[in-house]
């Protein structure tokens, strides 16, 4: 999968936001009532401190790797894992709002499973299997339309994490640099859209049009 198919999909993603920290990996999350004060936007918050993260060491490099597999380095930008994805993700897992808590268990059995199918097909960790062998399983699940159904689960977790690694990379400096995005930029004038655009989409302004 190349990075140019990746901005394709994340064009389509729902835009993710409200970072934050939940449980430690393994246990349930408790019920919240509401989710506490507000921050202190003076101070510098640093990873768990709020509250725990929730990938363990071993599911954090199963997490770059994946990140990786999915947008990997090229001429253009840096693999996804060294821009911050994975601290992304385990952030959004590990959040106690509800689109966070629906996806928590779906991310940390699709973990379970690539391990599981590995040792099957491989016998070996994700981890630890060959480029062409992590690929060979990914290839199963990327496409919930062609997977078998038995991978069904596998794949609805697939399209999730590609959604995510695709939103963090995208959200980040490198990541809008990639992908030609120049808002946010100050300007000292400021000429409009493109005639050209205008008149494709039946915006271009007349004079003589009543």
């Amino acid at each position: 999968m190349d990075r140019r198919t990746t901005v394709k999909w994340v064009l389509a993603t729902v835009a993710y936001g409200a970072l934050a920290h939940a449980r430690s990996a393994g246990e349930p999350l408790r019920a919240l009532k509401g989710y506490g004060t507000d921050p202190d936007l003076l101070k510098t918050y640093h990873p768990g401190e709020v509250w725990p993260l929730t990938l363990s060491a071993p599911q954090r490099q199963l997490a770059a790797v994946l990140c990786d597999l999915i947008i990997p380095a090229d001429e253009h930008s840096p693999a996804a894992s060294t821009v911050g994805v994975v601290e992304f993700i385990d952030e959004w897992v590990s959040a106690p709002y509800p689109d966070c808590q629906r996806d928590r268990p779906i991310v940390l059995a699709g973990f379970e499973w690539l391990d599981a199918e590995a040792a099957r097909r491989f016998g070996a960790e994700f981890v630890a299997l060959t480029a062409p062998q992590r690929t060979a399983i990914c290839d199963d699940i990327c496409d919930a339309a062609r997977a078998a159904p038995v991978k069904a689960e596998a794949a609805r977790f697939f399209a999730l994490y590609r959604d995510l690694t695709a939103g963090g990379f995208y959200s980040t400096p490198v990541g809008r640099k990639d992908l030609g995005y120049v808002g946010n930029v100050p300007l000292t004038h400021f000429e409009g859209p493109p005639a050209e655009l205008l008149k494709k989409f039946n915006l271009l302004w007349n004079e003589a049009t009543p």
